[in-house]
């Protein structure tokens, strides 16, 4: 069974055991997917109230875009997990032999790239996510504005716990031009959620002032 067909509470147990995987990664992804099903649910509130009729279209795109992002933050969880546990694998290799060491190093700098590229899709997957939870803000029904600000604040969280693990990896991995790369799409990438996630603040207050 994979960690995305487990109950709450058996992922949970997982989560909290002492084993490595899943970790902030994993954790990452799931905050992700909570956080898109919460934009889905103010879209989906204002869907079915006749007073936002002008928002319905943008609701509609909202609410199929939040269901599969939820499904893509899923299958990166997993995937998180896994990267970790090939990485692992590659670490047990044999290094009595040059060859034996040469192979090993080699495998290590692949599974600590894809490592890498799994939290960073998630980043990725995390600017998306501040997207739809500011439009839900903007848009959606004024009762759940302060759930759709809770999305834009997670999609920050989850977002930052993803760029930690991109940047741990990176720390471990030779090719320059793929940390260089990585580096930067890390530092574009929160800089582009935290404006959203002000602009979002700065709706809310204005609704509750």
């Amino acid at each position: 069974m994979g960690l995305s067909e487990l109950g709450i509470r058996d992922f949970l147990d997982e989560l909290s055991s002492d084993s490595p995987a899943p970790g902030g990664g994993s954790t990452a992804a799931f905050s992700g997917a909570l956080a898109s099903s919460l934009v889905g649910m103010v879209a989906k509130l204002t869907l079915s109230n006749e007073k936002y009729r002008s928002s319905w279209e943008v609701m509609g795109r909202v609410c199929k875009k939040a269901e599969d992002l939820s499904s893509t933050f899923l299958h990166l969880l997993e995937e998180d997990s896994l990267a970790f546990n090939t990485f692992m694998k590659a670490l047990k290799l044999p290094k009595e032999t040059s060859e034996e060491k040469e192979i090993r190093r080699l495998m290590m700098q692949r599974a600590l790239k894809k490592a890498a590229e799994i939290p960073l899709e998630t980043l990725q997957m995390c600017d998306i996510l501040s997207d739809l939870a500011l439009e839900a803000v903007m848009k959606g029904n004024r009762n759940a504005i302060t759930d759709a600000v809770t999305a834009t604040e997670m999609a920050l969280s989850s977002g930052l716990a993803a760029s930690y693990n991109v940047r741990i990896n990176l720390s471990g991995i030779k090719d320059g031009e793929f940390v260089q790369r990585a580096s930067a799409e890390v530092e574009r990438i929160l800089n582009s959620i935290n404006g959203k996630v002000e602009k979002a603040r700065k709706k809310l207050e204005e609704e509750l002032n």
